[in-house]
């Protein structure tokens, strides 16, 4: 049985930890704890705050996240996903 590939990385801001899976070929989707990053990011902001390094980079098409995060409010969960 094949893995599927992925990398990894972990990002903090203030109490909030998030754990940040990046998966080649994919189509852009970002999961926060199991939820589209709009449906758990109610404002505008924080969804373009977290999204920011794939924009910059030109790869919010070609990568889905994963992302786990924990601690913190909703602003700096943002921000520990950002970084």
């Amino acid at each position: 049985m094949a893995e599927t590939q992925y990398y990894e990385g972990l990002g903090r801001r203030k109490t909030a930890t998030a754990r940040v899976r990046l998966y080649p070929g994919g189509d852009g989707t970002i999961l926060v704890n199991n939820k589209t990053a709009a449906d758990y990011f109610g404002r505008e902001w924080d969804l373009k705050h977290l999204s920011e390094p794939l924009i910059l980079t030109n790869n919010v098409a070609h990568f889905n996240v994963s992302v786990h995060v924990t601690g913190g409010g909703i602003t700096g969960q943002a921000g520990a996903i950002r970084m």
